[in-house]
C-alpha cells in the first residue's frame, strides 16, 4: 500500500480490533476502497500463513474445560470473520469446548463487537444478563457494556492494564489460573451452574 509502517512496539495496539478501523488508522485513510485493498492483502497473506501463526494460553484449555463441566455454554465472539475463527478452533481442537463461534463477515458486517455481542444473543436467545463477555481488548468491554452483558478483561492477551481499566470491566484477571473462579463469582446471582 506504499505506507509507512508503524515501529515493531506499536503492532500489538492493531491485534484484536477491527481491520477497517486498523487500515483505516495506519494508512491514515478514510477512502473505504484503499481500505479494502489494504484488508484483501491481509486476508491474501493471513488465510495462507498467518491462520494457524499462534497459539492458545497455557491452562485455557483447562480453564474451558472446567467451565464447560460446571454448565457454562461457552461461544466465541470476535472481530475476525467466523470463517478464519472456526478453522482456528477446529486446528486448535476446541471445537468440544466451543461448539459455536461467532465472527465478522468477510464484508466486515458485525466487526463492530457491539454489533456482534448483539448478534450472538440474537442468534441464541441469550438474555443479556445471563451472560458474560471474557476479552482481553476495549472493544470486547464496550461491545459487552453496550447488551448489559457482565464483562471480564484479562491481561495475558494484547490489552494492557491502563486499557482495561479505561474500559471498566466487571473484573480484570491477571493470571488464567484465576478465570474460572471470576467467572463463577461474577455470575453467581445470574444463574445456577451444574
Amino acid at each position: 500500500m506504499r505506507a509507512p509502517l508503524p515501529s515493531g512496539s506499536d503492532l500489538t495496539r492493531f491485534i484484536g480490533p477491527p481491520l477497517q478501523d486498523t487500515f483505516r488508522e495506519i494508512l491514515g485513510t478514510s477512502d473505504e476502497e484503499d481500505v479494502a485493498t489494504a484488508i484483501g492483502h491481509y486476508r491474501a497473506r493471513f488465510s495462507l500463513v498467518g491462520l494457524f501463526d499462534n497459539s492458545v494460553y497455557h491452562l485455557i484449555p483447562d480453564s474451558l474445560s472446567e467451565l464447560a463441566a460446571a454448565g457454562y455454554e461457552l461461544r466465541v465472539a470476535t472481530s475476525k470473520p467466523h470463517v478464519f475463527a472456526d478453522r482456528i478452533i477446529d486446528h486448535f481442537k476446541l471445537r468440544e469446548l466451543i461448539p459455536r463461534v461467532y465472527g465478522s463477515e468477510l464484508s466486515g458486517e458485525r466487526s463492530d463487537k457491539g454489533d456482534l455481542i448483539g448478534h450472538v444473543l440474537a442468534e441464541e436467545s441469550i438474555e443479556s444478563e445471563s451472560a458474560c463477555m471474557i476479552g482481553d481488548r476495549r472493544h470486547d468491554v464496550v461491545g459487552a457494556q453496550e447488551h448489559g452483558v457482565l464483562s471480564i478483561g484479562v491481561l495475558w492477551g494484547f490489552g494492557d492494564v491502563a486499557e482495561m481499566e479505561a474500559a471498566a470491566p466487571h473484573r480484570t484477571v491477571a493470571q488464567v489460573g484465576e478465570l474460572v473462579d471470576v467467572v463463577r463469582e461474577l455470575t453467581r446471582n445470574c444463574y445456577s451452574t451444574g
